[in-house]
C-alpha cells in the first residue's frame, strides 16, 4: 500500500478529529497568552500517555482544567510548538481555562496498544484498565500536579473525542464536574461503521485509521490508505464486488478489518463496545450535543442522553443544531448543509451563549442546577428557528401514523393490496447524485432527493399540499410489512420535505438545481432485512411471504411547512453509502462470493405504516 500525500492525511484528521474554530475570527496568539508543557502521565498499570498541558500566563487566579483526549493527535509535539486555537470555543480560550490534549493508551505519543472502542470493565481489580480509569488516572495527576488548578475539571470532545468524554462519566473522578460528549459513538454496531446491522461501506477507509496498531510512541502516522487508482467511489466499490474482494487492500495487520469480518452480528465482541448500557447513577453535569444532520453519529446523543435521563438524577441536558457533523466548533457565518441554508452565526451563538456557559457555571461558578439553559435546545430545521422544551420528546408531542397507500399516496388509513419494484445488485440506487470519494459523505444528508424518486426501484409516497404546518418532534418509527423472491434484503426508508414550486434559491444552492420542488432529505435509515427479530441472531425471509420488518430512524425536529408535502421513499440498496446486500442468505456478508449476488422483486404492502411525534 502505499501513503497518501501528507496534505490528503492531515485533511483526513481534520474531518475525524474535533473540528478546531475557523481562522476566521479575530487573530488570537496563544502563545503569548498561555505556556505550554509536556508530560507523560503514568497510569494504574505503568503504561505512560502522553499529556499536553496549556496554561494561562497570568497566575493571578486559578483556572478550572478542560481536558480531551483523542486518538487523532495532540499535535504540535513540542514544548515550542502551539495550536492555533485551543480549548472548546474562542471564549473559553480567551477567558482563561487549563486546557489539556492527551492521546489516549496506543496512540501517536502514548505507550501501550491500542483498542478501538475499548470495553467497559465494571470493579476494576488491581492494574486492570479501561478508558474510565486513563481518565481517571490523569485527572489525578492534573489536579495535584498543575498550577493553579481549582480542582475542577470539565470534559469535552467531538467525535470519536466525544465517545472518551461519554467514558470518563462511568466512575467520574470527583473533581470532573461537567462533561459535553459531543457527537459520541454510543454503539458501534449502530455508529458509524453500522447502522442497523448493515455495514457503512462509505468508511471503508477509514478502516486504515483505526486498525493498524503500533506498541511504541510515534509522532508521525504508522498507519497507510490503500491506492484505489480512481474517483469515482461508486464504481470502484461496483467493481470490486463482494466484500471479500477488499481484502486485497487490507491484509490481517489491520486488525480492525478482521473484527469486522468476523463479527458480523451484534455478539459479545460488539455489546461490550458499546457505551451506552453502562450509563447509570452518573452525578457530573451532562451536555449532550450533536446535529441533526450529522452522517456519522446520531444514535449515540440521542440515546446517551435518553439513557442518562433514566438512570440518573444529574444536570443532563440536550442540544442538537442544523449542523453536520463537528460544525457547531466551526465559526462559518452562514450555516449550511448541501443546498440547504439554515441561518447565520448559529455555530458561533451556540459556543457563546449555551456551551461557554455550561462550562463556566459548573467550573467557576456555583455549580448549582439553576442555570438558564433548557432541558432540550433544539432546532427546528423546517421553521429555521431554535426551540426550548421542558423535555424531549416533548411531553405534548403524539404519535400519527401514515400508511404506504395505493397511487403513491401518504395515507391515514391503511388499504389493502402492495407495490413491487426489481432490486438489482449490479445497479444499485445511489445515495446522492454526487458521490465523491470522500471518507464519510456529508452533504447527502439534507440532498435533493428527486433523482431517486425517478427510479423504477424507489417506492414514492407523499401527502397532498399541506393547509397547516407539520411539525415532527423526535423519533420516527418504520413499520413494514414487505415480501421479497429472495432469502435476504435490505430495507431503506427517508423522510423528505417536498418543497412548493415557488421555493428561492440560496448562494447554497447548486447550479444545476433549482429549489423549487426541492425533495430535500430530512431523515433516513437502513435496516437489514435479516436483524428483523434480532440483532445476536440473524435468520432469513421465507420467499414470497409477508413480514414484518420494524425500526426506528432517529430523531427528527422539523417543520414540513404549509404550502410543502411530506413524502416518503422506500428502496433496497443505497450505494455505496452501505455495501450490497447478496438478496441471497449467507451466514456473513463480508464472505458472501459473486454468485449469492442476485436480482429480486421486492413488495411492500399498503398496510405499511410511518408512526410520526407530532407537535401539535
Amino acid at each position: 500500500m502505499k501513503l497518501f500525500p501528507k496534505t490528503f492525511l492531515w485533511l483526513f484528521l481534520l474531518f475525524v478529529a474535533a473540528p478546531v474554530f475557523a481562522q476566521e475570527q479575530d487573530e488570537y496568539d496563544v502563545a503569548a497568552n498561555y505556556n505550554k508543557q509536556e508530560v507523560e502521565i503514568t497510569m494504574r498499570d505503568g503504561i505512560k500517555l502522553h499529556t499536553t498541558i496549556y496554561s494561562p500566563k497570568d497566575t493571578s487566579r486559578e483556572y478550572p482544567i478542560l481536558i480531551s483526549r483523542t486518538p487523532y493527535s495532540s499535535r504540535p509535539y513540542g514544548e515550542d510548538q502551539f495550536r492555533s486555537k485551543i480549548g472548546p470555543n474562542e471564549y473559553l480560550m480567551k477567558q482563561g481555562n487549563i486546557i489539556v490534549y492527551q492521546d489516549v493508551r496506543g496512540r501517536w505519543m502514548s505507550e501501550g496498544v491500542y483498542d478501538n472502542m475499548r470495553p467497559y470493565i465494571p470493579q476494576k481489580k488491581g492494574k486492570e484498565i479501561d478508558e474510565a480509569s486513563d481518565t481517571y488516572d490523569t485527572v489525578e495527576w492534573l489536579v495535584n500536579n498543575v498550577d493553579n488548578n481549582n480542582g475542577k475539571v470539565g470534559v469535552w470532545g467531538i467525535s470519536y473525542p466525544g465517545f472518551y468524554s461519554t467514558y470518563s462519566l462511568l466512575d467520574a473522578h470527583p473533581a470532573v464536574k461537567a462533561v459535553s460528549p459531543q457527537a459520541s459513538i454510543g454503539d458501534f454496531f449502530f455508529d458509524d461503521f453500522h447502522h442497523n446491522g448493515a455495514y457503512l461501506l462509505s468508511y471503508w477507509r477509514a478502516t486504515a485509521v483505526f486498525g493498524y496498531e503500533k506498541n511504541t510512541p510515534s509522532d508521525t502516522t504508522w498507519y497507510s490508505f490503500p491506492e484505489l487508482g480512481t474517483k469515482d467511489q461508486y464504481q470502484f466499490f461496483l467493481d470490486a464486488g463482494p466484500l471479500s474482494n477488499l481484502d486485497k487492500y487490507y491484509k490481517e495487520d489491520n486488525v480492525f478489518w478482521q473484527q469486522l469480518k468476523e463479527h458480523p452480528n451484534y455478539d459479545e465482541f460488539w455489546q461490550k463496545r458499546g457505551i451506552v448500557q453502562h450509563l447509570d447513577d452518573i452525578e457530573p453535569a451532562v451536555m449532550i450535543v450533536g446535529g441533526l444532520f450529522d452522517a456519522e453519529d446520531l444514535y449515540g446523543p440521542f440515546n446517551i442522553y435518553e439513557t442518562i435521563e433514566k438512570t440518573s438524577d444529574n444536570f443532563n441536558i440536550l442540544v442538537m443544531g442544523p449542523w453536520s457533523h463537528g460544525d457547531w466548533a466551526r465559526t462559518k457565518e452562514r450555516q449550511a448543509i448541501g443546498n440547504v441554508y439554515f441561518g447565520d452565526n448559529i455555530s458561533r451563538n451556540y459556543q457563546k451563549e449555551v456551551e461557554t456557559l455550561f462550562f463556566n457555571h459548573f467550573l467557576k461558578e456555583s455549580g448549582d442546577k439553576n442555570i438558564p439553559l433548557p432541558e432540550a435546545y433544539m432546532y427546528d430545521t423546517g421553521l429555521k428557528k431554535w426551540k426550548e422544551y421542558s423535555a424531549w420528546p416533548p411531553k405534548e408531542a403524539k404519535k400519527k401514523s401514515f400508511y404506504l397507500g395505493e397511487d403513491q399516496e401518504l395515507m391515514t388509513t391503511a388499504s389493502e393490496g402492495a407495490e413491487e419494484f426489481i432490486s438489482d445488485p449490479k445497479k444499485p440506487v445511489p445515495y446522492s447524485e454526487d458521490i465523491k470519494m470522500v471518507f464519510t459523505p456529508r452533504k447527502y444528508m439534507t440532498d435533493d432527493q428527486r433523482f431517486a424518486a425517478r427510479r423504477p426501484d424507489v417506492l414514492v409516497y407523499e401527502t397532498e399540499v399541506l393547509e397547516e404546518d407539520l411539525t415532527l418532534a423526535g423519533e420516527v418509527l418504520a413499520k413494514l410489512n414487505v415480501a421479497t423472491t429472495g432469502t435476504a434484503a435490505d430495507w431503506i426508508v427517508k423522510v423528505i420535505d417536498v418543497y412548493p414550486p415557488d421555493a428561492e434559491d440560496t448562494p447554497e444552492t447548486q447550479d444545476h438545481l433549482k429549489m423549487s420542488n426541492y425533495h430535500m432529505m430530512v431523515r433516513s435509515e437502513v435496516m437489514r432485512g435479516r436483524f428483523r427479530n434480532s440483532f445476536e441472531k440473524p435468520e432469513p425471509f421465507e420467499p414470497n411471504k409477508k413480514t414484518a420488518v420494524n425500526f426506528q430512524l432517529q430523531d427528527v425536529h422539523h417543520t414540513f411547512k404549509k404550502g410543502h408535502k411530506l413524502q416518503i421513499q422506500v428502496q433496497s440498496t443505497w450505494f455505496p453509502l452501505i455495501d450490497l446486500n447478496p438478496q441471497t442468505y449467507v451466514d456473513n456478508i463480508f464472505k458472501a462470493n459473486e454468485e449469492d449476488f442476485q436480482k429480486q422483486t421486492h413488495k411492500v404492502f399498503h398496510d405499511s405504516e410511518i408512526i410520526l411525534n407530532v407537535l401539535e
